[in-house]
């Protein structure tokens, strides 16, 4: 650009002087003025420069040329010719064509860098063998062959409001031939005086803990037996897989303070309690608006992957597990759309957690993957599957003053003081809050 302006500015500098210099009445002579010459000849002058001419290439002067090249008339052709071949014009009209050109240079570019990545993206994906262990379609009803609900109201260890129950109101297959998952509220008698609810006593507790079986209402304490009722279900005594692939077709719920899970834990606790035998998380949502700080029914497994221009309550997505030996990740609708990838490194993922070496009190911390010799502990034993809509809790996924949150978490009365607000966030549960499951699959490693 910087030459190419600069030659602009020798040309303009070229022809200014050329006009300021010469007559306004151009006269072009062929030769010195002849003393014989007839006194009608016009008067010699000084050859001045044409202001047409082209500042690389000079004019020829006439007295070099021929008798012939003389005559006004061929000269001004001959001008006209040299102005309207200028090498200025030349080049700005190459430069013009070049600039259409490039558009089309950067979209074929564009193109070819977008193919490579695409290819690149599925030659790089492994290909495993896979053996069918359930294909559930729901054709057959709820099978309880297959799944157990389970029944619980301790919480979890989250501090859920939910009580996980086996009834049918809250875990139905449809007339759609679908899967249903919904919370509902618990009867207002059991809240509004006090109560005790004993699922032991009941005989259908699924935890030999009774906190986990047993709570009450008391006005007095202003605690409340768990405000809503729920479902989950699981696969542990029925199909589970180490290594392989789970699929799962669903929609997920929309509403505030609904908790939506699709996940996996171990069979067998081999390497102790929660978490160290470890856990997986297909998909994790907020039912709440994708305006929630944290993240609403548009993002799951906490922000790691957003819907495009609508949220996951809207239709069904396909949401994916892959797991080796060296490797697992979680994708929704496609193995290319990975949501989390984790990559089970040589030297174990202890050390890759960064978990501290000793406790609060000093007392040196074991590792207590380190004696398999396996990268992949503790994701190296069998893990079943399990679907389930929590609601609210106290452990942070709902963070504390977000999106008119009614409860603070620690607080005694954060039950009731969530069930008090049920004008507010109950109205918000679209088709009754629920979950709804078209498919699920799951897949052994087989190779």
């Amino acid at each position: 650009m910087a030459s190419r302006t600069q030659g602009m500015k020798i040309g303009e500098s070229v022809t200014t002087s050329s006009v300021r210099d010469s007559n306004p009445s151009i006269t072009f002579t062929s030769a010195p003025p002849d003393p014989q010459a007839s006194s009608s000849a016009l008067p010699s002058r000084p050859p001045s420069v044409s202001p047409f001419a082209d500042p690389i290439e000079p004019v020829t002067p006439l007295s070099a040329r021929s008798p012939a090249a003389t005559s006004v008339t061929s000269l001004q052709g001959n001008l006209r010719n040299r102005y309207f071949h200028s090498r200025r014009i030349k080049d700005k009209r190459s430069q013009r064509k070049m600039g259409h050109n490039h558009p089309l240079m950067g979209i074929v570019i564009g193109l070819g860098i977008a193919a490579f990545l695409v290819y690149n993206g599925i030659s790089s994906v492994i290909n495993h063998k896979y053996c069918e262990v359930l294909m559930e379609d729901w054709s057959e009803g709820f099978r309880e062959n297959i799944w157990t609900r389970e029944v619980e109201l301790g919480g979890f260890a989250n501090g859920q409001f939910e009580f996980t129950t086996p009834y049918e109101e809250n875990s139905y297959v449809g007339e759609d031939g679908m899967l249903h998952i919904r919370p509902t509220l618990t009867d207002p008698e059991l809240l509004l005086k006090d109560n005790i609810l004993n699922l032991t006593a009941m005989g259908i507790c699924s935890s030999d803990k009774s906190s986990d079986c047993v709570t009450q209402t008391s006005m007095t304490n202003r605690t409340i037996i768990n405000p809503v009722r729920s479902a989950r279900i699981h696969t542990k005594k029925s199909v589970s897989i180490r290594y392989g692939r789970v699929e799962v077709r669903a929609r997920t719920p929309e509403g505030k303070w609904l908790w939506p899970a699709i996940w996996m834990l171990p069979v067998n606790k081999t390497y102790g309690e929660w978490p160290r035998s470890g856990e997986i998380d297909i998909m994790e949502s907020r039912g709440n608006g994708y305006w929630h700080k944290q993240g609403g029914n548009d993002i799951i497994t906490n922000r790691k992957r957003k819907a495009l221009h609508t949220t996951y309550s809207k239709k069904f997505h396909t949401f994916g597990l892959e797991w080796s030996e060296n490797y697992l990740f979680t994708y929704v609708d496609s193995r290319l759309l990975q949501v989390l990838y984790v990559p089970f490194p040589e030297e174990g993922l202890y050390k890759t957690g960064h978990f501290p070496l000793t406790n609060e009190n000093g007392t040196r911390l074991l590792d207590p993957w380190s004696q398999t010799s396996r990268r992949s502990t503790p994701f190296d034993q069998f893990f079943y599957l399990i679907l389930n809509v929590a609601v609210g809790g106290t452990n942070g996924w709902f963070e504390n003053g977000v999106d008119g949150k009614p409860w603070v978490d620690g607080s005694q009365s954060a039950r009731k003081d969530f069930y008090d607000a049920k004008d507010d966030w109950y109205p918000t549960w679209k088709n009754g809050g629920e979950m709804v499951i078209k498919s699920v699959k799951m897949w052994q490693q087989c190779d």
